[in-house]
């Protein structure tokens, strides 16, 4: 059949920069590496569900057009001040939260933050903030779907990652030639030339600790082997590790009821000749577009008619799949799972629990077969000739994701941020944590913001602060430069900082939806 690859995880690579301001800062580049990025244009076809569709692109001549199809005359002006908007959130948000750490709540009584926060429409959904631009349901849509990337409904999605539908209409989506492990693949060459001793498949049981438990000593692996470390740096799922590798504590407890975003369902199609009605990316749009998000988010369902994802990376990287032939990612996203110890799912139908992953998988497939040939007049099935699978119990049991939720933890206003799990352990000295459900949050760029910040963080904390070899050490103490910022400062203000955080919630609020 030939070598066909799939992107189990991510597929667009957004916001660039983070990926080239990584690589600089270990004092090499992507292209050093043999890491090659092309631009995918279009960067997406939209499928409405009468057939009609729109393209996405950093072309300003081709979105001029496509909007004014939609929206008239004046619809372009209005399409330049959300794109205006959209920037704004994203230099703010770069500059004042992907580049900061918020060790307590009285981190946000920065004067920086507190003077942009607003400017952020934190209060806002991201579908109220676009409705004040469009006019037409169908762009609405169009400029909000991009928070399923945060595994959440647009209509709950803070106005702030509007950022999202920035970077790809301003900067364009990417894609590694080969395919994104060649990304991590580059990051281990450059971890093993400056002497790092990488232990692949080596699972542990616990993150072991002084006998007071006030300090992270090592690792236990599963077979009782023990690693001793001065400084343990944990990137498995937050909820997971607090839960399985720490002892047992009141806040590993909590993070098992916060939050959390969506799972999905997963196919991986490999296809004996090529469509090129499927542009590299192509979203399908739910008809019933709210009702399908509240099914996944609110219900936890399974939609009836989801709106869904496809990926098609051979047709801008032609390694992917033979010639002729397609390799096909379709990303269903679908509510978490209700009890991660049985795998027990929602279902489609609220109130009846199943474990009957076969069956709902089946009727997965069955929708999106019809809905793709139903819009674009073309009938996969025949020609699909191999299939894998990933379902919310799957992700969880391979990845050890709390639910099967594939984002981490809810990106809601009261979960990120000060409110957000936070990247060192609040009374165990030498642990910190990176990934999805800590802060600065989920997303592959996100997540490299993240560690960033953390390694300033554990050479802080090892009292080499002034060794950070891209020159911003966050100095002294774990980084905390001032008062306000300092874990254990005291309640009293911590307690002011809810209170006017709450306040301004509850008067924003009322716009959000």
């Amino acid at each position: 059949m030939g070598v066909l690859r799939f992107d189990q995880g991510p597929s667009l690579l957004l916001l660039p920069h983070l990926f080239h301001e990584t690589f600089h800062d270990l004092g090499t580049s992507l292209a050093t590496e043999g890491v090659e990025l092309v631009k995918c244009e279009p960067n997406y076809n939209i499928h409405f569900h009468d057939a009609t569709s729109i393209k996405l692109s950093t072309d300003i001549a081709l979105m001029k057009e496509e909007i004014e199809r939609f929206e008239g005359k004046d619809g372009f002006e209005r399409y330049l001040g959300f794109l205006q908007e959209s920037h704004r959130h994203y230099e703010l948000s770069v500059k004042h939260v992907l580049k900061k750490n918020f060790y307590s709540l009285l981190s946000m009584l920065r004067m920086d933050f507190l003077w942009n926060v607003l400017a952020l429409h934190p209060f806002e959904s991201i579908y109220t903030r676009a409705s004040k631009y469009f006019y037409t349901e169908r762009l609405r849509r169009v400029f909000t779907f991009a928070s399923m990337y945060m595994g959440m409904s647009p209509f709950d999605a803070p106005g702030t990652y509007s950022l999202l539908q920035y970077t790809e209409l301003a900067e364009g989506i990417w894609y590694p030639i080969g395919g994104f492990h060649k990304v991590v693949e580059a990051l281990v060459n450059i971890g093993q030339r400056l002497g790092v001793d990488y232990k692949f498949n080596t699972p542990i049981s616990q993150i072991q600790l002084s006998d007071d438990q006030k300090r992270a000593t090592g690792v236990i692996l599963q077979d009782g082997t023990v690693l001793t470390a001065d400084t343990v740096i944990c990137n498995a799922d937050l909820p997971y590790a607090y839960n399985h590798l720490l002892p047992a504590s009141s806040f590993a407890r909590a993070l098992l009821k916060r939050k959390a975003s969506c799972s999905s369902i997963s196919f991986y199609w490999a296809l004996d000749q090529q469509f090129p009605q499927l542009t590299a990316h192509s979203i399908f749009l739910a008809e019933d577009y709210k009702e399908s998000f509240d099914s996944i988010f609110k219900k936890h369902l399974i939609p009836d008619q989801p709106s869904f994802y496809v990926n098609v990376p051979s047709r801008v990287d032609p390694s992917a799949a033979p010639p002729n032939r397609d390799s096909i990612v379709v990303l269903v996203p679908v509510g978490h799972l209700q009890d991660s110890t049985t795998n027990s799912h929602n279902g489609s139908q609220a109130g009846t629990p199943t474990q009957d992953w076969p069956t709902m998988v089946a009727k997965a497939r069955t929708i999106i077969l019809q809905t793709i040939e139903s819009r674009l007049n073309i009938a996969l099935g025949p020609h699909i000739l191999h299939e894998e699978i990933n379902t919310p119990p799957s992700w969880k049991d391979a990845f050890n994701l709390d639910r099967g939720a594939i984002l981490g933890l809810s990106h809601s206003f009261f979960n990120v941020l000060s409110f957000r799990p936070r990247t060192k352990h609040a009374s165990i000295q030498g642990l910190y944590f990176v990934g999805a459900s800590t802060h600065p949050g989920t997303g592959v760029p996100i997540v490299l913001a993240g560690a960033k910040l953390v390694a300033e963080q554990v050479l802080a904390g090892l009292g080499r602060g002034d060794r950070v070899p891209w020159g911003r050490g966050e100095g002294k103490g774990e980084g905390k430069k001032s008062a306000l910022d300092r874990v254990g400062a005291g309640w009293g203000w911590e307690w002011v900082v809810v209170v006017l955080v709450a306040v301004l919630a509850a008067v924003f609020a009322r716009g959000g939806r």
